[in-house]
């Protein structure tokens, strides 16, 4: 990020090289925090920016807020008011990631009940080039993906993505560029902050919510797209050895959208390229979110900013 870049921080609208935080403070010594990450398309043709699906991550910014008895002093309502505020005078026409934080600063510890503040800050990321996917590798890791008695998974905590630290580096100290993680139960969970899909005999598959899994908004607007275009969905548990024998394998996020990953554990996965299903998926989630097609999709997914 550009240390002139504008950024909602406490109450103001301000260049990214202003915003101090106390270096004693439970968000930058214990991650304590929750936060969202958006993303923002940009529509040509429309000269129009649509940021996806923003009512239900701000739902679950809340739920994490409530789990983590972070109490807001913003609603809602104002902190959708904020984002568009500054996305308004950033003046954006182009393809953005949106990160959304309530911390919590001063001098408490990792147990404080201080009110958090909040930061709102949207840099230029663009959509991936579909006539350019990049391969990606993944390992499935030695780390276990935290659990609903540890520290629950659809909580987005700061604190939480320390636990993909460790698998993300090991991964890429043994030549991987991604890892897979497991469950306590030794099934399949999902990425580094990154949900995944498996497909097995032109079925979809992925985790259910039990597995140790984020709430995925992403997740859950795949599956629904997926039944759109007439690919069978499936939502169960996926043994390890099924990695090693699916036809495809993808993860999906904000930040990921969908990423293929062409081998695990140096066996290649299909025929080691992205495969059909993938492609055929990435193309319609980037139509909806780019309002090319928002054919039997909920209004609420596309809000503008005008």
């Amino acid at each position: 990020m550009k240390e002139d870049s504008l950024i909602w921080f406490k109450g103001s609208v301000i260049c990214n090289r202003d915003a101090v935080v106390n270096v004693m403070s439970p968000t930058a010594q214990f991650g304590l925090n929750v936060f969202e990450g958006l993303r923002g398309y940009w529509n040509e043709q429309q000269q129009q920016l649509y940021i996806f699906r923003l009512d239900d991550h701000l739902d679950r910014l809340f739920e994490s807020c409530k789990l983590l008895s972070l109490d807001s002093v913003y609603s809602k309502d104002e902190i959708k008011s904020f984002i568009k505020d500054l996305l308004t005078v950033g003046d954006f026409n182009a393809d953005i990631a949106i990160r959304l934080t309530l911390f919590v600063d001063g001098d408490g510890s990792w147990n404080s009940l201080d009110a958090p503040d909040l930061f709102i800050s949207p840099v230029i990321k663009m959509r991936k080039d579909i006539s350019q996917l990049t391969d990606s590798t993944a390992c499935i890791s030695s780390w276990q993906r935290i659990s609903d008695v540890s520290m629950p998974p659809r909580v987005k905590a700061g604190a939480n993505y320390l636990a993909g630290r460790y698998a993300h580096l090991e991964a890429n100290r043994a030549g991987y560029d991604l890892p897979i993680l497991l469950n306590s139960a030794g099934k399949v969970a999902e990425g580094a902050g990154a949900c995944i899909f498996i497909v097995r005999n032109n079925t979809l598959i992925t985790p259910t919510l039990q597995c140790s899994v984020l709430e995925s908004i992403t997740r859950d607007t795949l599956i629904r797209l997926a039944e759109l275009v007439g690919i069978n969905v499936v939502i169960r548990e996926i043994d390890r050895t099924e990695l090693l024998i699916s036809d495809e394998v993808f993860f999906c996020g904000s930040a990921a959208e969908i990423t293929p990953i062409t081998s695990i554990n140096s066996i290649p996965v299909g025929n080691g390229k992205p495969g059909g299903i993938t492609i055929k998926l990435l193309r319609k989630y980037q139509d909806v979110l780019t309002n090319q097609d928002n054919s039997d999709v909920p209004v609420s997914w596309l809000t503008t900013i005008t």
